[in-house]
């Protein structure tokens, strides 16, 4: 069984470029999953594009070059691992976030948080002044600024909402931002020059032209099957003649249906339907008697969001 992700190397390459070179500073964002990719593919990309990379929670930090600084996105929990490297950059927007890097010993650098309309982490501007005198009693080092917009929203919503922050947040230290557009960055740096705004950049760097990459996964088995049959985990019962197609991908990939519950499998440009929903590594699909049927060894499209599979292999072309 195979999960393949497929890259045209160069045209990816130079779609980092491009965009790197349209963002102006930025870091690159290396977390989770690693956009399909994985971490360990990303990292090196990363650091040739800036000296920081941003990773999402403290357990990546281990994964960033060793002469990276590394800012940390989401604040920690109750675990926190030791020792972490000197130029790793935290993450706080509450006093509890504060607090636990105080009892965890921590007295390095940290991001200051701001609240975005998303509400996910962040000080308002009534809770600034206690968090930032938290920081200084903790003995931690302010060391920047971050704001986190929704997905969801027109860009001008999104710099608007940016704006209302940089018009009372101190200018001396770099703001990073999130989820926004090159165009939209360049005109934030345009408006407050007196600050350094620094972009973010995960989906869009790594994702941003799908061309260069495709998913698929290959046909294990097929299994002719008459109408009244059951088959599957759950039984499922066949209402036509048809075929079942197995293919090397299911949930232990992160290959889930896709919109309004649609099966992610096309082939020939034909969306495949799912038997039942996909299970661990491998997905039944059915082909009903009459049309074209996929055989033992053909590939078959995968529609999926890179942000949340793991492929078995990356093949670099």
């Amino acid at each position: 069984m195979t999960l393949r992700l497929t890259v045209s190397t160069e045209l990816w390459r130079n779609h980092l470029a491009t965009t790197a070179l349209a963002y102006g500073e930025m870091v690159p964002v290396v977390k989770g999953n690693g956009y399909g990719f994985g971490r360990a593919a990303l990292m090196p990309e990363a650091a040739k594009i800036s000296r920081t990379v941003a990773v999402g929670s403290v357990f990546e930090v281990a994964d960033a070059p060793a002469a990276s600084t590394t800012i940390v996105l989401t604040p920690v929990g109750i675990d926190l691992p030791q020792p972490l490297p000197k130029q790793t950059i935290l993450t706080v927007g509450s006093l509890h976030h504060v607090a636990t890097l105080r009892s965890g010993g921590w007295v390095g650098p940290v991001i200051i948080k701001l609240q975005s309309r998303m509400l996910r982490y962040g000080a308002t501007s009534a809770e600034l002044p206690d968090l930032l005198a938290a920081v200084r009693d903790a003995g931690c080092t302010q060391v920047g600024w971050s704001v986190h917009p929704p997905l969801d929203g027109a860009p001008a919503q999104h710099r608007d909402d940016i704006s209302q922050w940089l018009a009372q947040i101190d200018a001396s230290f770099p703001i990073y931002v999130s989820h926004l557009d090159a165009e939209s960055v360049q005109q934030l740096r345009s408006d407050f020059k007196q600050h350094r705004i620094v972009a973010r950049v995960g989906t869009a760097l790594w994702l941003g032209d799908k061309s260069t990459m495709q998913l698929h996964t290959d046909v294990l088995d097929t299994r002719v099957v008459k109408a009244g049959a059951t088959a599957g985990y759950r039984n499922t019962k066949i209402s036509t003649d048809g075929t079942i197609v197995l293919v090397g991908a299911g949930s232990a990939h992160g290959v889930h249906t896709v919109g309004d519950d649609l099966s992610p499998f096309h082939f020939q440009r034909q969306r495949l339907r799912l038997l039942e929903p996909s299970h661990m590594h491998t997905s039944m699909l059915f082909m009903p008697a009459g049309e074209t049927c996929a055989q033992p060894g053909d590939l078959v499209d995968v529609q999926q969001p890179l942000t949340r599979v793991v492929a078995d292999t990356i093949y670099w072309t």
